[in-house]
């Protein structure tokens, strides 16, 4: 579908789309809407009509029109950066969160059925707990060890087999892969656990900040390995814990003390 882009949307009716012409189509088309043109839609919202204003001064007068009924569905990651009189007119508001560790079981042995596969309840359940609660990794992670499986087996995947195969990939029991792992140990060998900015952790493990920001630390936020601070990220006891380290209480020495 087109995307109609409301951020230079006037009020005012002219040889070019305005605001009550977005409303208008918005059965058809998807619409990003800009701030400053989130006030006309709010009677739009509850009343199902547009007031709009003509002509400036004594002349000025007000247009009413009458809109055909719709929904509006939004959808976003940054809720946050909605105005609340915007997100408080949805009538209803839901959140996604990550899949069961059942709930990927499932998901795996009806993939293994089309697949053509036959995996044991406990081998599922292997898949599900490494695949950080997300449908897409549990199923690459099926065809993964679907294909040791069957190169280096007889194709069945047993709860054996899927630990090998998952061990071999290096992405261990809470589903933490290579790069996550280096950005733990990166704050826990090299900055005592930290805090340490994200500037320096990007030029550490050579990676943008952006990769790390929106990629790595979610996920490691979520399961408690990792603390965001104001002074910068810090390894949790939890992080020492998986990797079988002991949270050091050793500070380094000052100018006048004794090495």
């Amino acid at each position: 579908m087109d995307l109609l882009d409301l951020a230079e949307a006037t009020v005012e009716i002219g040889p070019h789309m305005t605001v009550a012409d977005a409303i208008a189509r918005m059965s058809e088309r998807k619409v990003r809407l800009a701030p400053v043109v989130e006030e006309y839609l709010y009677s739009a919202l509850e009343d199902f009509t547009l007031d709009i204003l003509l002509d400036r001064g004594p002349s000025a007068r007000s247009l009413k029109l009458n809109l055909e009924r719709f929904t509006l569905v939004g959808a976003t990651t940054r809720s946050g950066l909605l105005s609340s009189p915007l997100r408080a007119r949805f009538g209803m508001s839901l959140r996604l969160d990550y899949y069961t560790a059942d709930d990927l079981a499932r998901i795996v042995r009806r993939s293994a059925g089309i697949l053509g596969t036959e995996v044991e309840p406990e081998a599922a359940v292997e898949i599900a707990r490494r695949s950080r609660g997300t449908p897409r990794i549990v199923n690459r992670l099926l065809r993964r060890v679907r294909d040791y499986a069957e190169v280096d087996y007889e194709g069945r995947i047993t709860h054996d087999i899927a630990n090998d195969a998952l061990n071999r990939m290096e992405v261990d029991t809470y589903g933490l892969d290579e790069m996550d792992r280096k950005l733990l140990l990166t704050i826990i060998e090299k900055f005592e656990g930290g805090p340490v900015g994200v500037g320096t952790l990007s030029a550490a493990i050579q990676e943008e900040k952006d990769s790390i920001e929106e990629i790595i630390e979610p996920y490691l936020i979520q399961v408690g390995f990792l603390n965001r601070t104001p002074r910068g990220r810090m390894a949790t006891q939890l992080a020492y814990q998986h990797f079988g380290l002991r949270a050091g209480s050793q500070q380094k020495p000052g100018l006048f003390d004794s090495v």
